[in-house]
């Protein structure tokens, strides 16, 4: 179920939160959250609902048995316990998301593995539960002695399937003393159709476009039909654009609807984005870009293997043993894992030799900007290709080694239509912190936010209309 989806938004929305307000204690509300977001998982896969009950439930005891070793004082049993529940969690994600990609490696062919259906946000859940049971190592939180209040963290809804990996430490308070209130509910209401509106006015739109020039299409004896190659380079450089602007409108966009049903919870999620497309390096973007995946591998990854306190050699491993893990986390295809080493060989450039050069770039920030739109426009061609060969294709074309294009030719074949360019130029604007000028301005103004009511009552209608009229609703981190 996603939450761009009607029975989402007139259904389980809704009675969703009439239960957790009509419940007055703070124990039912949880209970609620954790039977809610039970059902809200075994929509898609009901099957699976049954590896979510045995994470939480196997986490839960080891994190209990980890704190029960450093009662005793003993931190080798605790460094033993810790790294067996590392290996538990790894065991799980490895054998539904990496087995049939690792055979493959080897040439083995094994269809029952292959096929096996990828659990929904899998990946996002288990650094969730990694990150509490290391926590518990570390001392850095206790261990939950509620065995529904943990599930209710480790399943919630709003930030199951995608994210914002949300840490334990940052709600552990809020899971058993959080107070809702009016103001919360409405703000996080706000907040929840901002991003219905991001990823349904925006990302679906440009999707079309994207997926309409990008996507290989095959005839029946599987030769080719159609590919970027048959719309020149104005074809891919505009599918280009348009993908980048779905996969980060369709991302935030679904990043602030899990803070804003949190929010109207009571929870206060961290961000998990920071208008990533004004970054002035690739270095500024991934500080700006899905906060909370890249602080999760610079607490638990970069930092435990040294860090930047090690020789240069070492940090240089470093750095590609961290990025070439957050390609692979990603997805089980060399196209992710070259997406991840390709950003940690620029990373290290960077910083080896680019670093005095990029200050003094800041001075000029159109031309710092052009060079990290650039660099990360060409990752996303890397992480689109629907294979590495893909990768050539793409950039090819880009390059007019299949000549310039036409938007006219491109028209007549409907695969480009006016919406499509109206999203494209909406999404450049919208990727730029216009939003957050505007809206410091209408609370400081005493109509303000009636203004912002209405344009979010307005939105919502959109959305509606939209999602009743349209049956394409992609979401690409769904698969993750």
């Amino acid at each position: 179920m996603l939450f761009s989806s009607l029975p989402f938004l007139f259904s389980f929305m809704p009675l969703f939160f009439i239960m957790y307000f009509i419940a007055k204690k703070r124990n039912i509300k949880n209970y609620i959250l954790l039977v809610f977001s039970l059902i809200f998982y075994a929509w898609g896969e009901p099957f699976y609902i049954l590896l979510m009950v045995f994470s939480i439930l196997i986490n839960y005891m080891f994190a209990l048995w980890i704190e029960k070793e450093h009662e005793r004082e003993n931190k080798y049993n605790a460094k033993v316990v810790v790294i067996s529940a590392a290996i538990a969690n790894l065991i799980l994600i490895g054998i539904f998301k990496y087995m049939g990609f690792i055979l493959g490696i080897f040439g083995i062919t094994a269809p029952n593995i292959v096929n096996i259906p990828l659990p929904i946000g899998i990946s996002f859940y288990t650094f969730q539960i990694l990150s509490y049971v290391i926590d518990v190592y570390r001392k850095e939180v206790p261990a939950q002695k509620n065995v529904f209040f943990l599930g209710s963290y480790l399943a919630g809804f709003p930030q199951l399937i995608a994210g914002p990996i949300v840490r334990y430490q940052t709600i552990a308070y809020e899971l058993e003393n959080r107070k809702e209130n009016l103001e919360d509910f409405a703000a996080g209401l706000r907040r929840f159709i901002a991003g219905l509106a991001k990823k349904v006015l925006i990302a679906n739109t440009v999707a079309a476009l994207a997926d309409a020039i990008l996507t290989t299409t095959y005839n029946i004896n599987g030769d080719i039909i159609g590919s970027v190659k048959d719309y020149g380079a104005l074809g891919a450089w505009l599918a280009i654009i348009a993908y980048s602007l779905q996969i980060y409108f369709d991302f935030s966009g679904y990043s602030d609807m899990a803070i804003g049903m949190g929010r109207m919870m009571g929870f206060h999620y961290l961000e998990n984005f920071n208008y990533p497309y004004i970054a002035k390096s690739v270095t500024d973007f991934w500080r700006r870009w899905h906060i909370s995946l890249s602080t999760f591998f610079r607490d638990y990854v970069y930092i435990p293997l040294g860090g930047n306190r090690v020789s240069t050699p070492r940090w240089v491993l470093n750095i590609m043993i961290v990025w070439g893990l957050t390609g692979l986390w990603h997805g089980a295809a060399w196209t992710f894992i070259l997406w991840g080493l390709y950003f940690g060989v620029i990373l290290i450039i960077e910083k080896l030799f680019l670093q005095k050069a990029l200050e003094k770039l800041e001075k000029i920030p159109a031309v710092s900007h052009i060079y990290a739109i650039i660099l990360f426009i060409f990752g996303w061609v890397i992480f689109r290709a629907e294979n590495v060969p893909h990768i050539g294709s793409i950039i090819s074309s880009m390059f007019g080694a299949n000549g310039a294009g036409s938007l006219i030719d491109m028209a007549e074949k409907n695969v480009v239509k006016f919406p499509q360019i109206i999203a494209v130029i909406t999404g450049i604007i919208c990727a730029m912190p216009v939003s957050r000028y505007l809206k410091k301005y209408l609370d400081d103004n005493p109509a303000g936010k009636v203004i912002i009511d209405i344009s979010s009552v307005a939105a919502l209608i959109f959305c509606i209309f939209s999602l009743a009229d349209n049956s394409y609703n992609p979401f690409i981190y769904f698969i993750f």
